[in-house]
Protein backbone atom coordinates (compact mmCIF):
# COMPACT_ATOMS: atom_id res chain seq x y z
CA UNK A 1 0.00 0.00 0.00
CA UNK A 2 1.45 3.21 -0.65
CA UNK A 3 0.60 4.47 2.50
CA UNK A 4 2.44 2.10 4.39
CA UNK A 5 5.46 2.47 1.87
CA UNK A 6 6.06 6.40 2.18
CA UNK A 7 4.55 7.71 5.37
CA UNK A 8 7.37 7.44 7.23
CA UNK A 9 9.58 9.52 4.81
CA UNK A 10 7.16 12.04 4.03
CA UNK A 11 6.39 12.42 7.75
CA UNK A 12 10.20 12.84 8.12
CA UNK A 13 10.55 15.22 5.47
CA UNK A 14 7.48 17.55 6.15
CA UNK A 15 9.12 17.14 10.13
CA UNK A 16 12.43 18.59 8.98
CA UNK A 17 10.72 21.22 7.17
CA UNK A 18 7.80 22.65 9.85
CA UNK A 19 8.76 20.80 13.09
CA UNK A 20 6.95 17.43 14.60
CA UNK A 21 3.90 19.06 15.81
CA UNK A 22 2.74 19.91 12.00
CA UNK A 23 4.37 16.61 10.78
CA UNK A 24 1.33 14.51 11.64
CA UNK A 25 -1.20 16.76 9.80
CA UNK A 26 0.56 17.28 6.75
CA UNK A 27 1.85 14.03 6.30
CA UNK A 28 -1.58 12.94 6.49
CA UNK A 29 -2.60 15.60 4.67
CA UNK A 30 -0.23 14.67 2.02
CA UNK A 31 -2.03 11.20 1.21
CA UNK A 32 -5.59 12.75 1.54
CA UNK A 33 -4.85 14.87 -1.62
CA UNK A 34 -2.89 12.16 -3.22
CA UNK A 35 -5.91 9.42 -3.06
CA UNK A 36 -8.07 12.96 -4.22
CA UNK A 37 -5.94 13.79 -7.44
CA UNK A 38 -4.99 9.34 -7.89
CA UNK A 39 -6.32 9.95 -11.50
CA UNK A 40 -3.94 12.44 -12.69
CA UNK A 41 -1.02 10.33 -11.71
CA UNK A 42 1.07 9.48 -14.55
CA UNK A 43 0.98 5.71 -14.75
CA UNK A 44 4.23 5.23 -16.32
CA UNK A 45 6.24 6.44 -13.34
CA UNK A 46 6.60 2.95 -11.38
CA UNK A 47 6.85 5.09 -8.01
CA UNK A 48 5.19 7.66 -6.48
CA UNK A 49 7.98 8.78 -4.10
CA UNK A 50 8.78 11.83 -6.33
CA UNK A 51 4.73 12.91 -6.54
CA UNK A 52 4.16 12.48 -2.96
CA UNK A 53 7.49 14.63 -2.06
CA UNK A 54 5.68 17.58 -4.53
CA UNK A 55 2.37 17.08 -3.42
CA UNK A 56 4.23 17.44 0.29
CA UNK A 57 5.99 20.29 -0.96
CA UNK A 58 3.07 22.02 -2.22
CA UNK A 59 1.62 21.34 1.22
CA UNK A 60 4.68 23.09 3.15
CA UNK A 61 3.98 26.17 0.84
CA UNK A 62 0.95 26.84 2.20
CA UNK A 63 2.30 26.50 5.90
CA UNK A 64 4.85 28.65 4.73
CA UNK A 65 4.97 31.11 7.79
CA UNK A 66 5.19 28.29 10.02
CA UNK A 67 8.13 27.37 8.46
CA UNK A 68 9.68 30.72 8.49
CA UNK A 69 8.96 31.63 11.66
CA UNK A 70 10.45 27.80 12.62
CA UNK A 71 13.41 28.73 11.01
CA UNK A 72 13.50 32.37 12.86
CA UNK A 73 12.92 30.86 15.94
CA UNK A 74 15.59 28.36 15.87
CA UNK A 75 18.00 31.27 14.15
CA UNK A 76 17.62 33.03 17.53
CA UNK A 77 18.41 30.11 19.51
CA UNK A 78 21.27 30.20 21.33
CA UNK A 79 22.59 26.40 21.20
CA UNK A 80 22.41 23.87 18.80
CA UNK A 81 23.27 19.78 19.38
CA UNK A 82 26.29 19.13 17.55
CA UNK A 83 26.42 16.47 14.65
CA UNK A 84 28.93 13.32 15.79
CA UNK A 85 30.49 13.28 12.35
CA UNK A 86 30.49 14.85 8.57
CA UNK A 87 28.87 10.90 7.55
CA UNK A 88 25.14 11.18 9.58
CA UNK A 89 22.46 11.71 7.22
CA UNK A 90 21.72 15.00 5.51
CA UNK A 91 18.44 14.63 6.66
CA UNK A 92 19.67 14.55 10.57
CA UNK A 93 21.53 17.85 9.77
CA UNK A 94 19.04 19.52 8.49
CA UNK A 95 15.87 18.73 10.89
CA UNK A 96 13.76 21.12 12.62
CA UNK A 97 15.56 19.90 16.20
CA UNK A 98 19.13 20.45 15.22
CA UNK A 99 19.22 23.19 12.88
CA UNK A 100 22.16 25.58 13.50
CA UNK A 101 20.85 29.49 14.38
CA UNK A 102 23.08 29.97 11.22
CA UNK A 103 21.79 27.39 9.19
CA UNK A 104 18.14 27.93 10.24
CA UNK A 105 18.78 32.24 9.42
CA UNK A 106 19.97 30.76 6.15
CA UNK A 107 17.07 28.57 4.91
CA UNK A 108 14.46 31.07 6.06
CA UNK A 109 16.09 34.02 3.70
CA UNK A 110 15.84 31.36 0.51
CA UNK A 111 13.62 32.09 -2.07
CA UNK A 112 11.03 29.65 -1.48
CA UNK A 113 11.66 27.68 -4.65
CA UNK A 114 15.44 27.38 -4.07
CA UNK A 115 14.45 26.46 -0.68
CA UNK A 116 12.16 23.53 -1.79
CA UNK A 117 14.19 22.19 -4.25
CA UNK A 118 17.49 22.34 -1.61
CA UNK A 119 15.51 20.50 0.82
CA UNK A 120 13.73 18.09 -1.47
CA UNK A 121 17.61 17.29 -2.26
CA UNK A 122 19.01 17.05 1.17
CA UNK A 123 15.82 16.31 3.35
CA UNK A 124 14.18 13.94 0.67
CA UNK A 125 17.26 12.63 -0.93
CA UNK A 126 15.70 12.66 -4.13
CA UNK A 127 17.41 13.12 -7.20
CA UNK A 128 17.19 16.02 -9.64
CA UNK A 129 14.99 14.28 -12.18
CA UNK A 130 12.28 13.28 -8.87
CA UNK A 131 12.59 16.87 -7.60
CA UNK A 132 12.09 17.82 -10.82
CA UNK A 133 9.06 15.50 -11.27
CA UNK A 134 8.04 16.99 -7.36
CA UNK A 135 7.96 20.33 -8.36
CA UNK A 136 6.69 20.32 -12.60
CA UNK A 137 9.49 21.98 -13.34
CA UNK A 138 12.36 21.16 -15.77
CA UNK A 139 15.64 19.47 -14.02
CA UNK A 140 18.08 22.50 -15.64
CA UNK A 141 16.19 24.92 -13.62
CA UNK A 142 16.26 22.02 -10.46
CA UNK A 143 20.31 22.40 -10.66
CA UNK A 144 20.00 26.13 -11.08
CA UNK A 145 18.11 26.23 -7.76
CA UNK A 146 19.64 24.18 -5.88
CA UNK A 147 23.69 25.78 -6.97
CA UNK A 148 21.68 29.34 -6.37
CA UNK A 149 20.53 27.94 -2.66
CA UNK A 150 23.62 26.47 -2.15
CA UNK A 151 25.83 29.35 -2.61
CA UNK A 152 23.64 31.63 -0.59
CA UNK A 153 24.34 29.39 2.26
CA UNK A 154 27.53 29.08 1.62
CA UNK A 155 27.81 33.05 1.76
CA UNK A 156 25.58 33.36 4.98
CA UNK A 157 27.66 30.42 6.72
CA UNK A 158 30.58 29.87 5.42
CA UNK A 159 32.54 26.81 4.81
CA UNK A 160 29.62 24.58 7.03
CA UNK A 161 27.30 25.34 4.89
CA UNK A 162 28.96 22.97 1.81
CA UNK A 163 29.37 20.57 5.20
CA UNK A 164 25.47 21.03 6.16
CA UNK A 165 23.78 20.59 2.77
CA UNK A 166 25.99 18.08 0.43
CA UNK A 167 24.39 15.17 -0.54
CA UNK A 168 27.24 13.36 -1.84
Amino acid sequence: MIFDRYYSAIHRYVAARLGTVAADDVAAETFLAAFDQRDRYDLSWPEARAWLYGIATNLIGRHRRGEIRLYRALSRSATREEVASHADRVADRVSAERLSPALARGLAALPKGDRDALLLVACAQLSYAEVARALDIPIGTVGSRVNRARRKLRRTLGTTAEEAMNHG
